[in-house]
């Protein structure tokens, strides 16, 4: 039989000058997935300190846009609007050579966001996220795109499980008002000396917008037209249980349609707040539902400010709405 080797202990690996001082502090750096966990314990970063960074970064936020002005029109516009800008409003003062910040609901090449050639920024909002934080993964997006080189796009990457969420880096004093647009020409300042790629791209995303509309008079509403027929979709900002039970009131009494042809049809879920939506006749254009719109948002604030016991047709009609309900996310 072959001698058994004498064991040895392998030396523990050691951290570096710089990882050992943030380790003596209790903080531990981050480091690539495979490399030595800078604490020392010999083990790889993500089998050590980087489990618990990988489970703060995937976490499921339900609301990744509370606390933030216009939660609704930032879900709408994650959701439901093709094509509409932002001019966002930073705490701090933005660095020298960035002129300003928009948020836009898509950019071109699905761009997580671009430094244009003149230093301002656009942070696109319809991407895949890598963490279930969309507040810190945009929140990541944004630091590093205000210090990009001029005249590039900024690679969607896995946020730092500690970093900063939007709600750190925006102004909650801003205001936050949606421009929606007809098109994606807002992409392109000069169209003439675009890139074929992003021209391409241009033409594929205006082919397939939905033409869509914010409504001026109630907060998070936006009419849409379809082939078929039209649909407002309204963000609410009302607690789930007590939005469904109020709409199953004016349902109920025959009150929550927005006019002669319109219906309620459902609702769905999307970053933890509900959206009703109502199919709308074709004819039915935007600035036909505004009036509607503001006069249902009466109706519906008697109904939230009811806690009587819905009857029993309150009770069928409320069934019926949480059986056509969706979620998104």
């Amino acid at each position: 039989m072959a001698k058994k080797r004498p064991q040895t202990k392998a030396k523990r690996p050691q951290p570096q000058d710089g990882a050992r001082a943030a380790v003596a502090d209790g903080q531990v750096p981050v480091v690539g997935a495979r490399e030595p966990c800078p604490c020392g314990s010999g083990r790889r970063y993500k089998a050590c300190h980087g489990r618990a960074a990988a489970h703060a970064v995937t976490e499921l936020v339900q609301r990744p846009f509370e606390g933030l002005p216009g939660e609704g029109d930032w879900i709408a516009l994650r959701e439901l609007v093709p094509a509409a800008t932002v001019a966002l409003h930073l705490k701090e003062s933005l660095p020298e050579g960035v002129p300003s910040v928009t948020l836009a609901t898509v950019l071109p090449m699905a761009w997580p966001a671009l430094r244009r050639e003149d230093g301002s920024v656009l942070i696109g909002l319809q991407n895949d996220t890598a963490s279930g934080d969309i507040s810190r993964d945009l929140a990541d997006t944004l630091q590093r795109a205000l210090t990009a080189e001029p005249g590039t796009p900024v690679q969607a990457r896995r946020a730092p499980g500690d970093g900063p969420r939007l709600q750190d880096l925006l102004d909650p004093e801003g205001a936050f008002e949606p421009v929606v647009h007809e098109g994606f020409e807002f992409w392109v300042p000069d169209a003439q000396n675009a890139s074929t790629e992003v021209t391409a791209s241009l033409e594929r995303a205006n082919a397939a917008a939905i033409p869509t509309v914010k409504l001026a008079g109630v907060e998070a509403a936006y009419w849409c037209e379809t082939p078929d027929k039209n649909h407002l979709r309204w963000v609410m900002p009302h607690p789930e249980e007590q939005l469904l039970d109020a709409l199953a009131r004016l349902h109920a009494a025959g009150a929550s349609s927005l006019g002669e042809g319109t219906r309620l049809v459902g609702s769905f879920r999307a970053h933890g707040l509900t959206v009703p939506v109502w199919d709308l006749p074709t004819g039915v254009t935007a600035e036909d539902v505004e009036k509607p719109a503001s006069e249902f948002a009466e109706r519906l604030s008697a109904a939230l400010a009811t806690d009587a016991p819905l009857t029993a047709d309150e009770r069928r009609a409320r069934g019926g709405l949480t059986n056509r309900q969706v979620t998104l996310s």
